[in-house]
């Protein structure tokens, strides 16, 4: 089973994603913010991590930036679920390392084929 980290301050929206992703078959793990997630991913490994960008503590793309120096997620697809739509902030995503972006609010089976996308 694929483990994922699902990282995003609003409960409202972990619970849709862990949801669907549950749901789908993937076995999720939750954080609230990039600081706990960086904590997470340093502890166990995962398959794929979601990010929010806008969050308290560490913001998505410094998680981002702070994975791609870890030699096990050198390869590992990050993607930024985010409302953040401007180019601005893609392009910074990228410079960081995400894999691909995904506009709040999402639709579940666009979520899905991403996932599965990216997963191989």
């Amino acid at each position: 089973m694929k483990k994922i980290l699902a990282v995003d301050d609003s409960a409202s929206m972990r619970q849709m994603v862990g949801f669907t992703l549950k749901t789908a078959g993937f076995d999720v793990t939750e954080a609230t913010n990039g600081d706990e997630a960086l904590k997470v991913a340093q502890s166990k490994n995962f398959d794929l991590v979601i990010s929010d960008v806008n969050m308290p503590v560490m913001d998505g793309i410094t998680l981002i930036r702070n994975l791609r120096n870890l030699p096990a997620y050198k390869f590992t697809p990050l993607l930024m679920l985010t409302t953040e739509s401007g180019g601005d902030k893609k392009q910074e995503g990228r410079a960081a390392g995400a894999t691909g972006w995904i506009v709040k609010p999402f639709n579940p089976e666009q979520l899905l084929a991403t996932v599965r996308k990216v997963l191989g």
